[in-house]
């Protein structure tokens, strides 16, 4: 779903060899950087070696500085095994820096005194509700803004993601998630809450979320070729194709549909469009003379409503990260940083704002794994401030590198058990069955296929399967046929000699909180 490369500090399994060739090629290239001239001299050349290392297809950036576009260019390809280059005008998927465009609309109304951001969700959305029924009966449209409905994050995120439930579906479904912490105690990362909240603006202009944004924001800004909804973006000519790596391999893999969220993650743009939403953000809202977001609106969107929590930069720098609506926020060498980060299936992007220094940067990128768009955002960060130039690139990549080499050791000796053929406790038609989540909903478990091995479908994402092998105990090991869900091991519960239920859990990027599925027939 979304490869959020957050990188974690190396662990001591990474081959020496590899680690000091990463370091010595760094060492040449950064000799060849020009800190003063980076923008003029350096930065092609920095982000085209980054494609190449991180194996990224095309990428578009985009700086702007003191109302100037000072870059904003294309790099790379659309598509993978095409010279179909990638310009300033090419969409990416931006996924959930949808978010900042939902919670501006939000404040907007406020403004304008439609709405306020401390109004209850149940005023405009009666049937709202959540397990916790007081949390449900109290939740403010500023709590759907800011993460802090008690959920863990991504929490629910398997059932909706590319799922065929509709949005008020997924709105009910909310009801049925059992949230990790008590209503407003922690910040936990949740789309659905989002979606919510685009409900919300329905039901105060009654338009919908696509409709208002693309009338109030998109229009009055110029960005003329940005589209709200993911379903109206594979038709697009110039787009940049999504692409992910799977086995090692980098694959073009299918655009995703998810407009049951699309107010959280749906949008598509370009670096031209996203530097005048850039521009009007950094100028409190303005375009030229005219006021198009009202500066409240924009304020509005940049009080820290929950923390999130620490971050320590590789510079030795360390902050508190905060979350307002719609943004994260921070601060580094004594500026606030306005950001966020958006994932969907084969795109990574970033936003990042610093108000006092009236600089924007936009990075869109077209696989959804790498780091290359957190690099530039300090890398170009660290130029406009005149710090030393550190290689952030090479620094994530040899960390990225490192991780997917233990996630791969360990899922080779996952493999290695199937190789086995390790019988499991059961005969395979015991495990077959019909089997239920009060949350998800039904899913269904057949034994067939080439090897008699078994397959798991599920009622909601009935163009996806899981295969599953034996690696013994009542335990399996499970591929999805999306790679974006990823591989894990499904353990059965058996009592009495029969099936009772099976853990179901998915890739980390879609969801962390694991699903108990009964079986029921």
């Amino acid at each position: 779903m979304r490869k959020f490369i957050y990188l974690s500090v190396m662990t001591k399994t990474v081959k020496l060899l590899s680690l000091c060739f990463i370091l010595s090629t760094g060492q040449l290239f950064a000799q060849n950087i020009n800190r003063n001239n980076f923008f003029k001299d350096s930065i092609d050349a920095y982000i085209n070696r980054a494609l190449t290392n991180w194996r990224i297809p095309g990428a578009a950036v985009c700086i702007v500085k003191d109302g100037r576009i000072i870059l904003m260019k294309g790099y790379g390809v659309k598509e993978l095994g095409l010279n179909n280059k990638v310009d300033p005008n090419t969409l990416f998927m931006i996924g959930s820096n949808t978010k900042a465009f939902t919670a501006t609309a939000l404040a907007m109304l406020e403004a304008e005194h439609k709405l306020s951001l401390d109004d209850k969700v149940t005023k405009y959305i009666p049937s709202f509700k959540l397990n916790d029924k007081l949390a449900g009966d109290d939740a403010r449209i500023r709590d759907l803004l800011c993460h802090r409905l008690g959920f863990q994050t991504f929490q629910g995120d398997f059932t909706y993601w590319t799922s065929n439930l509709s949005r008020q579906e997924v709105i009910e479904k909310m009801a049925h998630v059992k949230a990790v912490y008590p209503f407003r105690a922690k910040w936990g990362y949740t789309n659905a809450a989002f979606l919510t909240a685009g409900e919300v603006i329905t039901r105060v202009t009654d338009r919908s979320w696509e409709s208002f944004v693309k009338d109030r924001i998109f229009a009055p800004l110029g960005m003329g070729s940005t589209l709200a909804l993911s379903k109206d973006f594979p038709m697009v000519i110039n787009k940049a194709a999504p692409h992910t790596i799977a086995d090692g391999r980098l694959i073009a893999i299918p655009f995703c549909q998810i407009d049951n969220l699309a107010p959280a993650a749906s949008m598509s743009s370009s670096v031209n469009d996203m530097s005048k939403w850039a521009m009007a953000q950094l100028d409190n809202g303005k375009v030229g003379p005219r006021q198009v977001i009202a500066a409240d609106a924009i304020s509005a969107t940049r009080q820290p409503q929950d923390i999130v929590g620490d971050v320590h930069h590789i510079n030795g720098w360390s902050s508190v990260q905060l979350y307002g609506l719609g943004f994260f926020l921070q601060d580094y060498a004594g500026h606030r940083m306005v950001m966020h980060d958006g994932a969907v299936n084969g795109y990574l992007s970033s936003v990042t704002l610093i108000p006092d220094l009236r600089l924007g940067i936009i990075v869109l990128t077209n696989n959804d794994q790498n780091a290359l768009y957190d690099a530039l955002r300090w890398e170009i960060t660290d130029a406009y401030l005149k710090m030393p130039y550190r290689d952030y690139s090479d620094t994530f990549l040899a960390r990225f590198k490192n991780n997917n080499a233990v996630e791969q050791l360990k899922d080779k000796k996952l493999r290695d058990s199937v190789a086995l053929n390790l019988r499991p406790a059961l005969s395979l038609s015991a495990y077959a069955g019909q089997y239920f989540s009060d949350l998800y909903g039904n899913m269904t478990i057949e034994q067939g296929g080439e090897n008699n091995d078994l397959q798991m479908r599920f009622e909601h994402h009935p163009k996806m399967y899981a295969h599953l092998q034996s690696i013994g105990n009542n335990r399996f090991y499970v591929t999805f046929s999306d790679p974006e869900f990823g591989r894990a091991v499904f353990p059965f519960t058996v009592q009495n000699g029969r099936v009772t239920s099976v853990r179901v859990k998915v890739d980390d990027e879609i969801e962390y909180t694991p699903y108990d599925f009964k079986k029921v027939k």
